[in-house]
């Protein structure tokens, strides 16, 4: 069991929660995420590691409320357990690996974070800060009640620029209008990281694509095993089959096909969506099994 040690209601339906799971902690990295289950009758829900502590064995997740599952989920409180804990689990950050560090201090680097994705983003920041690393970053969100981490956000990166497509805190727009109005005020960037909604990440992808600044995605499809066995978080990236779960999360967003992406995230949610998937996408619709029996 790994019980949870702290719970914070961070914005309007998203909370965060300090879990003890050691061995996740010891050797997680900004990037990958958990699988976490609530009860052996639960669903497997997987959550981007948004901190961690090594010396306490404490990792941090973040998550809102959008289904049963999550709803369930946030009836849990500190004292309570959750049954699986499992991570790390996907590829971490290329910008977060120490073989990459000299590379990595070459790059302008600017991160875009769309709701959630401030989460994700953070622990990047933060491991780039703690290796002399200064990045600018653009968070938004729809209004200021579903804005996080803001506080937090500002101690690590080089500047923070913070947006609402309502206007009621910051910069009124998109984090694509931001970043195309830093590039019109002169500023420069050669690498960019866009973590949120897909079709956000979609339209960050086209704007920089157009600005000539190579972009990774983290990628957040449907996912069940996370071990690229049941083929649901499969992707098109260039011309290549990929699997979230594995071979991401993060990937080239300018070679993401993320129509197909958004079109299977919604046929997913219904049974006849995902039998037409699997006629459709013969022996590459599951993973590593090649044929796992399932409908997934």
């Amino acid at each position: 069991m790994f019980p949870i040690v702290k719970k914070e209601l961070l914005a309007d339906k998203i909370y965060l929660m300090d879990v003890k799971a050691p061995r996740v902690a010891k050797s997680c990295l900004p990037g990958q995420f958990v699988i976490v289950k609530m009860d052996d009758e639960g669903e497997r829900i997987p959550l981007t590691i948004c901190d961690y502590d090594r010396d306490e064995g404490i990792v941090t997740i973040v998550f809102q409320t959008v289904g049963y599952s999550t709803e369930r989920m946030k009836g849990l409180n500190e004292g309570d357990s959750f049954r699986d804990f499992v991570g790390p689990l996907g590829c971490a950050s290329e910008l977060c690996e120490e073989k990459n560090l000299e590379e990595t201090k070459k790059k302008k680097i600017v991160f875009i974070a769309g709701g959630v994705g401030t989460a994700p983003v953070y622990p990047q920041v933060k491991w780039l800060k703690e290796h002399d690393i200064d990045c600018d970053v653009i968070i938004g969100a729809r209004n200021k009640d579903l804005l996080f981490y803001v506080e937090e956000m500002k101690k690590v990166a080089a500047n923070l620029y913070v947006t609402t497509d309502d206007g009621t805190y910051g910069f009124h727009g998109m984090g694509t209008d931001q970043l195309q109005a830093l590039v019109d005020e002169g500023k420069t960037y050669d690498h960019c990281v866009a973590i949120g909604p897909m079709i956000m990440m979609k339209f960050v992808c086209i704007l920089t694509k157009k600005l000539g600044i190579p972009t990774v995605v983290s990628m957040n499809p449907i996912m069940v095993d996370g071990t690229g066995m049941c083929g649901a978080c499969r992707l098109m990236v260039g011309d290549e089959v990929k699997f979230a779960c594995v071979d991401g999360p993060e990937f080239n967003g300018h070679l993401v096909d993320f129509d197909l992406a958004m079109k299977r995230q919604q046929q997913y949610k219904t049974q006849e969506g995902r039998a037409m998937l699997k006629l459709q996408e013969g022996d590459t619709h599951h993973g590593g099994c090649g044929n796992c029996g399932g409908d997934n």
